[in-house]
């Protein structure tokens, strides 16, 4: 469904300070457009204000707006950066984060059939709402049987990561307990910059190559940027 724009986008974008909710006719309310038209006919601006609440939501949601205009920049701000906001309240900062939180559950929450990975793009899909967010580096071991599903994802390491931090004892390590037949390494970069680094080159060589010894295929490692991911085997970057 196409978004249709209300009085508040339009005064929005003609510069006008703008009306309160109580002061809009209720057609235009933005709970009333979601009751009628559904969430999608909303724009980002009329489903903040359905978050924020309260009277003053759009004057709150333009100041949130100018310190962050995307969904994403948004989903990024810590706890701290939306109470700095003018009219975001401990409560509202609150509900926002929680909200990113449930999006990212949801993500990662999918139907049986879905678990089923065939390309880079369904590791992608399933791990880059969460890990596009982070302020820090992590590395996750995707978990997959024999049918290449997924069975688990286990968090390995935080932080800076190197070939000096990650024993490549520890990649496996779950893998053999659990007697899973491959694996695939995933891990992201804060800067938004998905393109793998020399370093992130060698510690796959490494992974690989031990996955040969130990009978597990290792049958990828993607690096998750803002909205981008790179895949290092279809690159050839550390794969043989």
């Amino acid at each position: 469904m196409t978004t249709q724009p209300s009085l508040f986008d339009l005064q929005h974008h003609a510069h006008q300070s703008p009306l309160t909710i109580r002061e809009l006719p209720v057609s235009e309310r933005p709970h009333t457009r979601l009751e009628w038209l559904g969430t999608s006919a909303l724009s980002l601006r009329e489903l903040l204000a359905v978050l924020i609440g309260g009277n003053d939501a759009f004057t709150v949601v333009d100041s949130l707006l100018r310190r962050a205009n995307t969904i994403g920049e948004i989903a990024r701000l810590s706890y701290a950066d939306l109470v700095a906001v003018p009219g975001i309240t401990p409560t509202r900062a609150a509900r926002i984060k929680a909200t990113v939180e449930l999006a990212c559950r949801l993500q990662n929450t999918l139907p049986e059939d879905k678990f089923q990975i065939r390309s880079p793009a369904d590791v992608a899909n399933l791990l880059m709402i969460e890990m596009a967010l982070l302020d820090h580096e992590q590395l996750r071991i995707v978990l997959l049987d024999t049918k290449n599903r997924v069975q688990d994802i286990v968090t390995l390491y935080v932080g800076s990561l190197s070939t000096a931090v990650i024993r490549i004892g520890e990649v496996f390590k779950e893998a053999l307990r659990r007697n899973m037949a491959a694996i695939i390494i995933v891990h992201n970069h804060p800067s938004g910059d998905p393109m793998p680094s020399p370093e992130d080159v060698r510690v796959t060589q490494k992974i690989v190559d031990a996955g040969q010894l130990l009978n597990i295929d290792v049958l990828d490692h993607l690096v998750i940027g803002y909205n981008r991911y790179v895949s290092l085997k279809e690159r050839g970057l550390g794969f043989n």
